[in-house]
C-alpha cells in the first residue's frame, strides 16, 4: 500500500510538472508561430555551442562525482581527439567549429582546467563560468558571490582565460546556471538566491545563456526564442521572466542580457515515443544534430529586431556526460557539421562558428547599429587577454578572493 501511494504521488508530481511546463511554454510558442517568420533569402547563421563541460559527470541525477583519474582520462581524450576530428571543418570566415567550455565553478580542479585552457589557447574554444548550487546545501548571496569571484579570478589569473573590456581591469564572463534555476526561478530548488542576477552583474557577467531548460524542468520561463534585457530590477527573484527584446540601433543598457537557444515542438515520429519531442537545442545521443533540426532552429528565428537576417543559434551540450560524449565528440556531430558546411551555399546560408563571447559581441554590435559581416564583430567589446598585464587581479571590496 505504501509503495502504491508513493508511486501515485510521484506520478502526480510528474503530471503537475508537465502541466506547469506546458502552461509556460505553449502559449508563447503558439503566438510566435503566428507572428514570427524565418527570413527569406540569404541569412547569416551565428552558431555557438554552450557546453556544460563537467568531467565529473556520472549517469543519473545526483549521482555524485566520477573519480579523479576518470576525469583526467576524459579530459585528455577530449583534448586529443577534438582537434583531430574537427580540424578540416571551417565556417565562412575560415574559423573552426568550436565549443565554449562552461566549467563548473564548484568543481574547480587546477590541473584539469589548465588542460582545457591550453586547448582553448590553441584555438579550439573558450572557457566561461558554470555553477551548480542550492541542491545539496543551502546557497546564499555571499557564498554565491565568493564562488563566482574565486573561480573567475582563477580562470583569468591562473589560466589566461576570460575577457576584458577596454579600460577595465576585472575580467568579464558569460554564464550558464548548472541547475537551470537562474535567480531562484525553480521555486527554491537548485539555487535559492533571489539576487543572483544582481550578483552576476556586479561580478562582470555580460551575458547569460542558460535557457531553454531541459524538457519539463520547473525553472523554465514563458519567454522563448528570445534575446533580451531584463525588465525587472536585478535584485528581484527571476527578473529574467520579463524583458525588452534587443533592437538594432538601441544599445544594450542592462547587463547581463540573455541569449536563449531554440525551443520548438518537433513532431518527428522517429522519436522514442513515436509522436515527437521537445526541441530545446541540446545535442545528445538521443537527438544528435541534423538537417531536420537545423530547419527548426532557423524557424525559431532568434534575431535582433531590425536585423532578421542575422540568426543566433545557441545550442547546448554536455560533452563530458558519459552517454553523450561519443555523439558530441565523434562521428555524429562531425557528419552533421560537414553537411552543414557543404550545403550552406545551396541553402543561402553564411556560417559563423562562434564562442559565447563572440556571439554576445555580435549581438552588442547589432544593437549599436553595426552592419555588414557579423563575423567582423567577434571582438567588438569583450576581448580575450593578450598578455599577463591585462590579467592583473583587482580585489573587489568586501569579497574574499583566493589567489
Amino acid at each position: 500500500m505504501e509503495m502504491a501511494s508513493t508511486a501515485a504521488a510521484t506520478k502526480g508530481n510528474k503530471l503537475k510538472r508537465r502541466l506547469a511546463y506546458a502552461g509556460k511554454t505553449l502559449p508563447s510558442y503558439a503566438w510566435q508561430k503566428i507572428v514570427r517568420r524565418a527570413p527569406a533569402g540569404r541569412v547569416h547563421l551565428i552558431i555557438a555551442i554552450a557546453d556544460h563541460f563537467e568531467p565529473s559527470s556520472l549517469r543519473g541525477d545526483f549521482a555524485g562525482y566520477a573519480a579523479r583519474d576518470v576525469q583526467q582520462e576524459r579530459v585528455e581524450r577530449w583534448c586529443a581527439e577534438y582537434p583531430a576530428n574537427f580540424r578540416e571543418l571551417r565556417d565562412s570566415d575560415g574559423r573552426h567549429f568550436i565549443h565554449t567550455y562552461f566549467y563548473p565553478a564548484e568543481q574547480y580542479d587546477r590541473g584539469l582546467v589548465e588542460q582545457i585552457a591550453q586547448l582553448c589557447h590553441s584555438g579550439w574554444g573558450e572557457m566561461e563560468i558554470h555553477l551548480h548550487h542550492g541542491v545539496t546545501e543551502s546557497a546564499t548571496p555571499a557564498t554565491t558571490r565568493a564562488q563566482i569571484v574565486d573561480f573567475r579570478d582563477a580562470l583569468a589569473n591562473e589560466h589566461g582565460c576570460l575577457s576584458y573590456e577596454d579600460g577595465e581591469v576585472n575580467p568579464k564572463y558569460a554564464f550558464v546556471h548548472g541547475n537551470f534555476a537562474l535567480a531562484n526561478s525553480a521555486g527554491g530548488f537548485g539555487c535559492g538566491v533571489d539576487t543572483e542576477m544582481e550578483i552576476l552583474a556586479e561580478t562582470g557577467c555580460y551575458v547569460d545563456m542558460t535557457y531553454p531548460t531541459s524538457a519539463f524542468h520547473p525553472a523554465q520561463i514563458s519567454r522563448l526564442n528570445s534575446m533580451y534585457e531584463c525588465a525587472w530590477p536585478l535584485h528581484e527573484r527571476a527578473p529574467h521572466r520579463h524583458g525588452r527584446d534587443l533592437k538594432s540601433g538601441r544599445p544594450i543598457s542592462v547587463l547581463p542580457f540573455l541569449i536563449q537557444g531554440p525551443w520548438a515542438l518537433d513532431f518527428d515520429r522517429s522519436s522514442r515515443n513515436g509522436i515527437g519531442r521537445i526541441e530545446d537545442g541540446a545535442i545528445t545521443a538521443a537527438n544528435p544534430g541534423s538537417m531536420r533540426r537545423l530547419q527548426l532552429w532557423k524557424r525559431a528565428a532568434i534575431a535582433i529586431e531590425g536585423r532578421p537576417d542575422w540568426l543566433f543559434i545557441k545550442l547546448d551540450a554536455h560533452g563530458m556526460y558519459p552517454g553523450d560524449t561519443e555523439t558530441v565528440l565523434g562521428d555524429a556531430t562531425r557528419s552533421f557539421v560537414r553537411d552543414l558546411i557543404e550545403g550552406a551555399a545551396a541553402r543561402e546560408e553564411v556560417l559563423h562558428f562562434v564562442s559565447a563571447r563572440e556571439m554576445a559581441n555580435i549581438a552588442l554590435a547589432a544593437c549599436d547599429g553595426r552592419e555588414g559581416n557579423p563575423g567582423d564583430y567577434r571582438d567588438y567589446r569583450y576581448r580575450l587577454a593578450k598578455d599577463a598585464s591585462q590579467r592583473k587581479l583587482r580585489v573587489e571590496p568586501n569579497v574574499a578572493v583566493k589567489v
